[in-house]
């Protein structure tokens, strides 16, 4: 028997149940990993409340980091003992074992710790995908980031910094800005109550930015169009204050023949080659110091509840993770 959390119904983070749970033998093509921390990112939000509908019962979680502890049939690449994290597409990583499929599993390197791999799978990636394929960012752009000390905001402010960005980031509070400050961020704007595009506009000299990295979704979709330069691009990749609403796609050229695109990890790193390729890179930057990983909290895996109350009431900064 194992330790896990289970959804039985969707709804509030009360339904989290720590419970014990069985794991067999791994079967072929799978490993076994004991997890040493488990990453916790608002995509378990939405599979809790049902936006995006699970068969249940089911054990939430999409990233994790741990060793290998058994070896199914016909794996030939890792062996007992190895360090390997993961982000999927499907969920299951809120426990202490589990079996994974062997071709979705990279190797830690050295000088990345478990936490820091856990935490940053899955938004690190995002990341990666967001600023090197999504929109590929070029020395001089400037670029409006949201949820700036978020997870994946904190990772890809440093990351845009390096690649000579002009960053804008967006945060909820003072103490957010101040880490939104520390990470980069060339103008942070607090958006309670305030206007963020009137902000961009008299920082770009009217001009407008050249990309939007957008998380929070509904809120602040109208509102990042209107930052947008001619021919700018809207990346929307998370929903965290609520789908984005039905729009006519002539709005996009009432500002400029924008693009507009709303892009997921998973198919950026559908193959074992582009995951290698883009944890490869991932681990790179943060191997030479360009990009920390800021683990903000942590949790036992018992205290999941807890974690996502603190995650949707935006409380949390950087990273979080779980530990087993």
């Amino acid at each position: 028997m194992t330790k896990a959390i289970i959804l039985r119904e969707t709804g509030g983070p009360e339904k989290l149940l720590y419970e014990n749970i069985e794991v067999g033998a791994p079967g072929a093509g799978e490993v076994q990993i004991r997890h040493s921390a488990i990453g916790l990112n608002f995509i378990d939000v939405y599979d809790r409340t049902g936006l995006y509908p699970l068969k249940l019962p089911a054990v939430l979680g999409r990233e994790a980091a741990g060793v290998v502890s058994a070896v199914g049939p016909k794996v030939r690449q890792l062996a007992v003992g190895m360090r390997v994290a993961y982000a999927l597409s499907f969920p299951g990583s809120y426990c202490e074992l589990r079996n994974v499929p062997a071709e979705r599993l990279v190797r830690v390197p050295d000088g990345v710790s478990d936490e820091q791999a856990a935490a940053m799978m899955l938004k690190g990636m995002t990341a990666q995908y967001l600023l090197r394929s999504t929109h590929r960012v070029k020395r001089g752009e400037t670029v409006l980031i949201h949820a700036a000390a978020g997870g994946v905001g904190s990772i890809a402010v440093q990351w845009a910094k390096t690649l000579g960005a002009k960053v804008i980031g967006t945060v909820g509070s003072e103490a957010k800005a101040q880490i939104a400050r520390e990470l980069g961020c060339d103008l942070v704007i607090v958006t309670d109550n305030r206007d963020f595009t009137a902000r961009v506009k008299e920082f770009t000299g009217n001009k407008g930015v050249t990309v939007v990295y957008d998380s929070l979704g509904k809120d602040s979709f109208c509102a990042s169009l209107d930052c947008l330069a001619p021919l700018g691009m809207m990346v929307t990749y998370g929903n965290s204050t609520g789908p984005v609403p039905p729009f006519a796609p002539l709005e996009l050229s009432k500002r400029g023949s924008l693009f507009l695109t709303r892009p997921a990890l998973f198919h950026y790193v559908a193959t074992p080659a582009r995951l290698a390729a883009s944890a490869k890179e991932l681990f790179d930057v943060v191997a030479k110091g360009q990009v920390n990983i800021p683990i903000g909290q942590r949790y036992r895996l018992a205290e999941a509840a807890q974690a996502h109350r603190d995650l949707e009431a935006r409380k949390t900064t950087g990273c979080t993770v779980l530990i087993p």
